[in-house]
């Protein structure tokens, strides 16, 4: 091939590429123009769009600049509201406290004034009671003051002015709530109203009395003459009965078997006799002189005491069950919480719970006793003396010497805070136990020893016995005696004896029309 052809070639291959380039090239920049077309019209498309969004944006804008702008005026005006709310508490605040001292302070005026009307009322209630006090002790002085006037008129022989007396002394010692037991008080009672009855029945010293069961007016009676006597009340009056008499007995106890009202006497010759309706028998006991009975709390069984042993009888066979022999003499008996309790001479008690179970203690007192009681209400204890002292034990241990006895105590009982004692002197006392000071207020007086006494079943009557064979029955209730005495007055004081007796200071009134009913203030 020549040179010329060789470039003709070459140069026809490089038109030809060329053109197939350029083909391809005009082909390409055709689509990336319409690419370009597209992509400006999605340019225009978004920018449209953006426009908008800002135009939105833009308005959205003032709105929330407008929204703080209200929401910044809100703020401003709920700090404002709440600073005004602030101080509108505190104000609040300090006027409560304000309120709260104020109240403070009136509540404090008030206690002063409270405490100032309580201690003026206080004083004056301190007034009114120490005028009634003095007002009381004034009218309880008269009552004493009336009673010892009523006993001199009855020794006198004024009975009347004395019943218009001792009545007058009772009304005010009752009204200002005194002690009725006062001695002039009770004894200036006692006289007027009569209370006490004898009666001459035995030969003899009279050792024991006793009431038929269930009755307060039935009794029987035993002599050292060898006497058994029955006796039925009658108002004043007392039919007697004699159911044994043989002066070679010497009877010193009678006990009476409640229900079957058999009754046990026992004499100092060791005989016993038993009489259970119209069966009468006389037992031996195989006793050196016996002295007491002491029916046991089975009530089917009984000690029959004597100076050296003491038996256990069977009360349904009348048969003699044990016996038990002393190595000291046995001086006097008693009772405690139901049981036997014996005395000897070596300053001894002994409980007897049975013949084999005997408990020995040594006598808390001094000296030979002659009377004891026990009270299982009160859980006090007295020991009556030889010589007249009586020595009151409390629950405590405590010991009281009781002296207004001029000679040997015979008997003591206890019945709630009184004690009633009798004596070789002739006198029947009361003490009133739960007294500062316990002295005796004397209930019957007489010139024979007193041997025994005892109690109706009211406790308003006492009954008591002598060396010389009376037998006494003696009121002790004071709204009995009160009772008798408002129906004995037959008028009332005189303007000039209420003026003499009882003081012209003192209000008049008639105790004949009230009978008793004194007006209550």
């Amino acid at each position: 091939m020549n040179k010329k052809f060789i470039i003709a070639s070459v140069a026809a291959l490089i038109l030809a590429g060329t053109t197939v380039v350029g083909f391809r090239g005009w082909n390409s920049s055709d689509k990336e123009i319409d690419e370009l077309k597209a992509k400006l019209s999605e340019l225009q498309r978004r920018d449209k769009q953006s426009a908008v969004l800002y135009s939105v944006s833009k308005q959205m804008e003032e709105i929330a600049y407008e929204q703080k702008k209200i929401s910044d005026e809100q703020r401003e005006e709920a700090e404002e509201q709440t600073q005004v709310a602030n101080e509108m508490r505190q104000r609040s605040e300090e006027e409560r406290q304000n309120a709260i001292i104020a109240q403070n302070n009136a509540l404090a005026s008030e206690r002063k004034a409270l405490d100032a009307y309580d201690m003026a009322e206080q004083q004056r209630l301190e007034a009114e009671a120490n005028r009634r006090t003095a007002e009381a002790l004034s009218y309880l002085a008269l009552g004493r003051s009336l009673g010892a006037l009523a006993i001199t008129q009855f020794r006198a022989g004024n009975q009347e002015i004395g019943d218009l007396l001792s009545y007058a002394s009772y009304v005010y010692t009752d009204r200002y709530h005194g002690d009725l037991y006062y001695p002039e008080i009770y004894q200036a009672l006692s006289q007027s109203s009569q209370s006490m009855v004898d009666w001459s029945r035995h030969s003899d010293a009279v050792y024991n009395l006793e009431f038929m069961s269930q009755s307060d007016n039935q009794l029987v009676s035993v002599s050292s003459y060898g006497e058994i006597f029955s006796h039925e009340v009658n108002g004043n009056q007392l039919k007697t009965t004699t159911l044994f008499k043989d002066k070679n007995f010497d009877f010193r106890d009678v006990t009476i078997v409640p229900n079957t009202n058999t009754i046990y006497a026992i004499s100092r010759n060791g005989s016993l006799y038993v009489k259970s309706g119209k069966d009468v028998k006389i037992l031996e006991m195989p006793l050196v002189r016996p002295f007491n009975l002491h029916l046991c709390k089975d009530r089917k069984t009984m000690f029959v005491i004597g100076e050296y042993n003491i038996a256990k009888l069977d009360l349904a066979t009348n048969t003699i069950v044990g016996t038990k022999n002393m190595d000291f003499k046995l001086v006097m008996a008693a009772r405690i919480n139901q049981l036997l309790v014996l005395f000897d001479d070596k300053g001894r008690m002994h409980i007897v719970k049975d013949l084999k179970d005997i408990e020995t203690r040594k006598v808390p007192v001094t000296g030979q006793v002659t009377a004891y009681v026990a009270s299982n209400d009160s859980s006090l204890q007295a020991y009556g003396m030889k010589d007249g002292t009586i020595y009151l034990f409390d629950q405590k241990g405590n010991i009281r010497k009781l002296v207004g006895h001029r000679s040997r105590v015979s008997k003591i009982r206890i019945h709630e805070n009184r004690l009633f004692s009798s004596s070789y002197d002739g006198t029947i006392n009361l003490w009133i136990t739960n007294s500062d000071k316990v002295e005796p207020i004397t209930l019957f007086s007489s010139s024979n020893w007193i041997l025994y006494f005892n109690f109706d079943r009211s406790k308003n009557y006492l009954w008591l016995s002598d060396q010389k064979g009376n037998l006494s029955e003696v009121l002790i209730s004071i709204p009995l005696m009160v009772d008798r005495i408002k129906h004995k007055l037959k008028r009332d004081f005189t303007q000039t004896e209420w003026n003499y007796y009882i003081g012209e200071k003192i209000p008049y009134e008639s105790f004949l029309s009230k009978k008793g009913k004194e007006a209550k203030q």
